[in-house]
Order: structure tokens, then sequence, then C-alpha cells
């Protein structure tokens, strides 16, 4: 008897991965948009050409810049002027501790945001200052001298206080660069920080009230309530995450969402923290998921053995 069963098993395997272009690949590729990323390079920003002082940064970020109006700056001993949730009733949404800001955002990124906040948060088309729609962060005008060389200061004490890019923790990079406006309800994270587990009701109830008036905020700044994200690593996947985050505008044309303006590295560890949010077991699966694999191929080697055993005489 002639032997078909590698010609009936190459048939199956052709049809099956057919069959599977024609449902996964090839409808996501039709139904989903493709967007490449530039690697974080932010090639649409001018770069910064002065060498920076940061002791004359740090003058211009406490004085003309009146960055810590609004800013908190802890690393330095400078606490949030506000409430997080009376800084959201204020501004949209609670502005960002600066401490880390040097080393978690683009350099390029943090010269433009302090000049021109719209255009390097790419959501020009939310404010006209012809219609009286203003950002709520203003724009540094100067104190007077070069201003590019002004920028570059300020740019240059953020990045001396920051800790080294290699101290950032996921969770760091998560709540400083999305945590304001996402809360991540696996990891207990509101907009307004970690949920605690209050002992007095009272107390859990206040907390309740001041997130309840951050979500009204930020939903009346932003259109809508930014999701939770808890499980967007697993509905949307990893280079769906990375390219909104580095230019939401190519996702979504005229979406409220600013762009973020993280480093690459910033934006993984962002990514690292979604994957271990949304998949707890993540690494313990992958383990098991080694030795599953080294058990199938034994057992397909045994299989196989047993195949050409019982049909030797068949064939």
């Amino acid at each position: 008897m002639k032997n078909k069963e590698p010609l009936i098993a190459v048939v199956v395997i052709f049809f099956s991965l057919v069959t599977y272009y024609l449902v996964e690949p090839y409808a996501h590729h039709v139904l989903h948009k493709e967007v490449i990323s530039k690697n974080f390079a932010y090639a649409d920003l001018p770069a910064i050409t002065k060498t920076g002082d940061a002791t004359r940064g740090q003058e211009l970020l406490m004085g003309a810049g009146a960055c810590v109006g609004c800013h908190s700056i802890e690393v330095a001993g400078i606490p949030a002027t506000m409430t997080p949730h009376d800084a959201a009733a204020a501004y949209g949404v609670n502005p960002p501790d600066l401490s880390n800001m040097g080393v978690m955002y683009d350099e390029k990124f943090l010269a433009d945001v302090i000049k021109n906040p719209s255009h390097a948060m790419m959501n020009e088309h939310m404010f006209d200052a012809e219609k009286g729609l203003m950002h709520p962060m203003p724009p540094f005008y100067g104190a007077g001298g070069d201003i590019d060389q002004e920028v570059a200061d300020m740019v240059a004490y953020m990045q001396s206080i920051s800790v080294t890019k290699e101290d950032v923790t996921p969770k760091m990079a998560y709540e400083n660069a999305c945590g304001r406006c996402h809360a991540l309800e696996y990891e207990k994270w509101t907009q307004i920080g970690t949920h605690k587990n209050f002992k007095d009701k009272k107390d859990d109830l206040a907390y309740q009230i001041d997130f309840i008036k951050y979500k009204e905020s930020i939903t009346g700044f932003m259109g809508k309530l930014p999701p939770d994200l808890s499980m967007y690593i697993r509905s949307r996947g990893e280079h769906f995450i990375s390219t909104f985050i580095e230019d939401p505008q190519a996702h979504l044309p005229g979406t409220s969402m600013p762009r973020v303006g993280v480093t690459a590295d910033t934006a993984e560890k962002v990514i690292e923290y979604l994957k271990d949010a949304g998949d707890t077991k993540r690494v313990e699966r992958e383990e098991i998921g080694q030795y599953v694999m080294i058990y199938i191929v034994i057992f397909a080697i045994f299989a196989f053995l047993w195949k050409r055993q019982v049909w030797k005489e068949l064939h």
C-alpha cells in the first residue's frame, strides 16, 4: 500500500495555514491601520543646540518659568501646591512631578513642551488661542535672554536631579507617563494614586469622593474618561500600545490623548508594567510552557517510534 500520509499532512497543513492567514493576519491588516514605530526619535521636534547650565536652569524653573506653581519636585523637597483632584479641577489633569522627567522623557520633547506645550503634545486641534481655548500649561516666553539657552538650562536642571534610567522602575514609568489619566484596577491604581485599604469607612468614602471629582474633571478636559489599562496589553497588543504612546494621532487622528514624549526605554518599562498587571502569572506561565514543550517533543518522538512499530508491516 502506497503511503499517502505525508501528502495528506501537507494538504491539511497548507489549508490550515491559509485559513489562519485569512482569519488573523490578513483580516487584522485590513481592519486595523498599520502604524510603524519611529523609535521614539521625535524627528519633528528641533534638537537642543545649546549646552545647558543646570544651576541657571534651577533658577529659571523656580523663578521666571514659574514651574513650581503647578508642578511638584519631590526630590528637591517641593511638594504639590494642590491635591490631585483640585489640580485636575484647575487644569483638567494633575500636572506631573518633575523629579525624574529628565530621564524618562526625551530632551527635545521637554524643550518643546516648555516653549509650546500644545505643539509638543500634538493636541493643537484642541487649543486655539484665537477662540479662547488656551492650553492649561502656559508657554514659556523667556526671561529676557536667549530663550533657547534658557530652555536648555531648564532641561539640564531636570536631567541633573533625575535618577539614572536603570533606576526607573516599570511602576515609576507607568505612574508618571500614564497614571494621571489612566487607572489600572488590577494594580489598585487610580488616577489619584494607589487605592489603599482604609481601616475607617469614612476615609474610604472621602477617597472615593476625591476620585469621582478627579474623573469628572478629566472627562470634561479629555472629552471622555480615559480607559482603564488593566487588560489593554492583552486586548490590543504590545505594538499597538507602544506606537499609540509614541504618536496617538497616527492611530486616531483628532484624539484628545496627547503625545506623551517618553523615551524608548521608558515606553518599554510602561509595556513591562502593563504585561505584569494584565497577566500576574506571566513569568510562571512562560517557565511552565518551556517544560510543556519539552514534554511534547519527547512524547512526539515516542509516538512516532510506536507508530512505526505498529504499522511497519503495512508500509
